[in-house]
């Protein structure tokens, strides 16, 4: 299973959000920069960067950061956040994102994102199917649709996506453990899907149990911020 810190940038500063509510912002570095480095110093391989700023303004933003950790660190980046547009696509993938993660455009457009899907392929493209009570929730957690999740991530599995990062955003920066039961209920469903959590990571063993259930990745944020879960604690995860 992959390890996949989180930095999520407002500003242009590392900040992390609680239960996405703009209003509950902690600022953890003033430079994005140096926690990548961080982050790669420890053998880490992957990073989730989000632009905050764009998902509230429905507009990529903060694309000069991307460019910044892209082209002075080796992580393999996946980046969201305000891509709307075939101009906000092409804006990540040139400032040096590997892979974008698409949410509210997959909610709301659906024909634009399945042709980014098929001009790009399946390991360009990651489905952001983030969950507000069993409903699909959009810009930046500000809007809740009334699509289920379910069927949300099946119907996109359907047309070739592979990878979907799925947040139970009641977990988020709630340090409580991640939503199993979701995650089992979506794995049970599309068993081929590369399912990576999102969302309440706490402890190593909250690693182990996703990694028992056949996730492919977790993504990690307030718990390395606050030192519940160490770099170093990662090793056996990341080698």
């Amino acid at each position: 299973m992959r390890i996949i810190p989180a930095i999520d940038i407002i500003e242009g500063k590392c900040v992390r959000l609680t239960q996405g509510n703009y209003g509950q912002k902690t600022i953890y570095n003033e430079d994005p920069l140096e926690v990548a480095k961080e982050f790669e110093g420890a053998g880490i391989s992957f990073l989730h960067l989000v632009d905050l700023d764009g998902a509230k303004t429905k507009h990529i933003v903060n694309w000069k950061v991307l460019e910044k950790i892209a082209s002075k660190t080796q992580l393999h980046i996946d980046f969201g956040g305000g891509i709307k547009s075939d101009d906000d696509l092409h804006i990540a993938f040139e400032s040096g994102a590997q892979q974008i993660t698409g949410g509210s455009i997959a909610a709301n457009n659906r024909s634009t994102f399945i042709s980014w899907l098929a001009y790009h392929g399946p390991e360009k493209i990651i489905l952001g199917a983030d969950a507000h009570q069993g409903k699909v929730a959009i810009n930046g957690w500000q809007e809740n649709t009334r699509l289920e999740i379910g069927d949300f991530i099946s119907n996109y599995q359907e047309e070739g996506i592979q990878y979907v990062i799925c947040t139970d955003i009641s977990k988020d920066g709630m340090l409580e453990g991640p939503s199993f039961d979701l995650y089992s209920k979506i794995l049970k469903q599309n068993p081929e899907l590369k399912l990576i959590a999102s969302g309440g990571i706490s402890k190593l063993q909250d690693l182990e149990q996703l990694q028992e259930m056949g996730l492919d990745g977790a993504i990690i944020g307030k718990a390395i911020y606050e030192g519940h879960i160490k770099l170093g604690e990662l090793k056996s995860f990341v080698l």
